[in-house]
């Protein structure tokens, strides 16, 4: 009987039969517009664009596709955000089956948690919550959209907005995404709390909710909102300061108008894709800041992708623990043993080199300039979505792409979804034990 695929190779290959279904869904006439016909390959990029919650587009979500591409969408969507062996596992305890080792393995992989112990009941108070947080948000923003666009469509609205937030997806159905809300401060305030409480994870979210009394709460917990905090209000800082005499974005708007885009455009880069003010026309400076967020992303358990605030947070401190001498990095009182800095390490590492080296072969197969190149790449690896747009039209950059462009995406959309370190564990197969120690080694550094 051959041995079970390692957990790794396993979510892979789940993320990889999504994507298939779901281009092949997305392909069937019904799916698409009336009067309009998408390309195979388009199909593929916006399949795996909705499952990698990334939010990159080459159609014009809102036209493109029919009620049955729009409801195709949102299902990916949501699959794609919880993560297909959270369902899976889920559907193996309704049936009645035991969920081994093996399934325990495979959802700790795609929810990046340290043990084994009770993911099942977690994996369900996971979709509990997910439904009932997406509904809560609904209905909020169908009561809200209700006079405007009348009951019904604001309903449907509300809920494929309020499944593309949570799971950080930034599919919207208006072409220009979230743009006409700008000022709205309902619309703003609902869609930035899915996104912050998707990108949390669900690991910190049950410990706040449990767990009442900060000074208790895990390294985990603390390190997650710390970082989230910081990230959110030095994004929002950045993005009023260099922006606030920039008349194509924030420079024409009143104060508090200005003041609410820019904590928008902050939070949204970690990793929701979504925006309120024209991308493509915010200076390099603070295009550089959102690059930086997008690279980082959400947190470890969450929606979202990029290397995880988790991940920066200690690679911070272990750089900080160098220069001051120190063996192991202290984070709260707690000492993060060398495994941990390690993966972190090789996390950024990996992610950076990945994400460099599709921007170069971008560069060579598309001929685009630098900096909307290394832009639309870094929103592909951190599965956001935002782009600084192909001129004259409400589509990503990433449209007026040749199949080689649009394949590298994809692959680059696939590895910031699944994780660097997912990836390679899967591509390296089994591991081996290491039975020899070999001599210490010495090389300069520095």
């Amino acid at each position: 009987m051959a041995a079970p695929l390692s957990p790794a190779r396993l979510l892979a290959l789940s993320f990889g039969g999504m994507i298939a279904t779901g281009t092949a869904l997305l392909m069937l006439p019904v799916s698409a517009a009336p009067g309009v016909f998408v390309t195979p390959l388009d199909a593929l990029f916006t399949a795996t664009s909705a499952v990698c919650v990334t939010g990159l587009i080459v159609v014009d979500t809102s036209t493109a596709w029919s009620p049955v591409g729009h409801a195709v969408l949102l299902l990916l969507m949501q699959a794609g955000g919880l993560g297909y062996m959270t369902f899976s596992t889920l559907l193996a305890a309704a049936l009645g089956r035991r969920v081994g080792m093996h399934s325990r393995a495979t959802l700790q992989e795609g929810l990046n948690l340290e043990t084994r112990e009770e993911l099942l009941r977690f994996a369900g108070v996971a979709l509990r919550a997910t439904l009932a947080i997406e509904l809560v948000a609904a209905l909020a923003l169908a009561l809200w959209w209700a006079p405007t666009f009348g009951a019904g469509r604001a309903a449907w609205l509300a809920v494929f907005h309020a499944v593309s937030a949570f799971n950080n997806a930034g599919f919207s159905l208006f072409p220009d995404n979230l743009m006409r809300f700008r000022g709205d401060v309902v619309v703003n305030l609902v869609v930035v709390t899915l996104i912050i409480l998707g990108g949390l994870g669900f690991v910190v979210l049950q410990e706040i909710v449990r767990v009442r009394l900060r000074h208790r709460w895990s390294v985990q917990t603390k390190l997650v909102l710390g970082a989230t905090g910081l990230l959110t209000a030095g994004g929002t800082a950045a993005m009023l300061l260099l922006e606030a005499r920039n008349p194509a974005t924030l420079g024409s708007l009143g104060w508090g108008e200005a003041l609410l885009a820019a904590f928008f455009q902050a939070v949204s880069p970690r990793t929701a894709g979504f925006n309120t003010i024209d991308i493509g026309a915010m200076t390099p400076a603070a295009l550089f800041i959102v690059i930086a967020l997008m690279f980082i992303g959400a947190s470890p358990g969450g929606t979202g992708g990029g290397v995880k605030t988790t991940t920066f947070g200690v690679t911070v401190f272990a750089l900080l623990a160098t220069v001051r001498g120190q063996a192991e990095p202290v984070v709260f009182g707690r000492r993060i043993v060398t495994d941990v800095v390690a993966r972190a390490f090789f996390i950024s590492l990996t992610a950076f080199l990945a994400m460099n080296a599709i921007a170069a072969s971008l560069l060579i197969v598309e001929g685009r300039d630098l900096l909307r190149t290394l832009f639309e790449a870094t929103s592909a690896f951190g599965t956001v979505g935002l782009s600084m747009g192909l001129p004259g039209t409400p589509l990503s950059l990433a449209a007026g792409f040749g199949t080689g462009g649009k394949l590298l995406l994809v692959l680059m959309m696939f590895l910031g979804r699944v994780g660097p370190l997912t990836v390679a564990v899967a591509l390296a197969g089994r591991t081996r034990v290491q039975r020899v120690t070999y001599p210490e080694g010495r090389v300069l550094i520095g």
